[in-house]
C-alpha cells in the first residue's frame, strides 16, 4: 500500500527531521519512495494562528508498506518515543517529532479518533504543500483534487523551503 507520512519538529528541529527520515528508511516494513524538501512554518494554536512557540520544520515522505493503518500508526509512534516524545493532552505543544499518516492509499479511514485522510491536509499549507511535493498527482478521495491543487489554493499560507 502506497502511504504519505507528514513529519514536523521544533525541538531541534533540522536534526530530528533528519534523525526521522532514517529512521523511517531503515524501517523493514516501510520503503521510503519520495522525500519532500524541508520547510519552516511558524508553530499554530488551536486557533490556526501563529502561537509564539519555535517555528516548525515540515516534511512529508511518500512510502510503500504492509502494514495496516493501525499497525503503521503504532510504528510510527514507537519512532517518536525513541526520540524523546511525550504525548500529552496538549495538541499543540513543542515536540522533538511528530510523525502521522496522512493517507493510507486512496482510503478513507475512521481509526482511533483519527481520520484518513488527515483533515488537516485541506486545511494547513505546511502539511499539503510537502505532501503535494512528494505526491502532487494523489487526488484527494473526498474532494477530488490533487495536493498540488490543494497546495495551491493555500498560498495565503507562510511555507519557507530550508533544504
Amino acid at each position: 500500500m502506497e502511504v504519505l507520512i507528514t513529519l514536523g519538529s521544533n525541538i531541534d528541529r533540522e536534526r530530528n527531521i533528519q534523525r526521522a527520515l532514517a529512521e523511517l528508511e531503515r524501517h523493514p516494513r516501510l520503503r521510503v519512495l519520495a522525500v519532500s524538501p524541508v520547510y519552516v512554518t511558524p508553530a499554530l494554536g488551536a486557533d490556526g494562528q501563529p502561537s509564539g512557540q519555535a517555528d516548525f520544520a515540515n516534511a512529508a515522505v511518500r512510502a510503500e508498506t504492509d502494514l495496516e493503518p493501525a499497525a503503521l500508526r503504532q510504528a510510527l509512534r514507537a519512532i517518536e518515543s525513541a526520540m524523546g516524545r511525550v504525548r500529552t493532552q496538549d495538541k499543540f505543544a513543542p515536540r522533538p517529532i511528530d510523525l502521522d499518516l496522512a493517507f493510507y492509499g486512496r482510503e478513507i479511514i475512521e481509526t482511533e479518533g483519527r481520520s484518513l485522510p488527515d483533515p488537516d491536509v485541506l486545511r494547513f499549507a505546511h502539511v499539503a504543500v510537502p505532501l503535494a511535493d512528494v505526491a502532487g498527482e494523489w487526488v484527494h478521495p473526498q474532494t477530488g483534487q490533487t495536493l498540488a491543487e490543494i497546495a495551491a489554493a493555500l498560498t495565503n499560507q507562510k511555507v519557507e523551503t530550508i533544504r
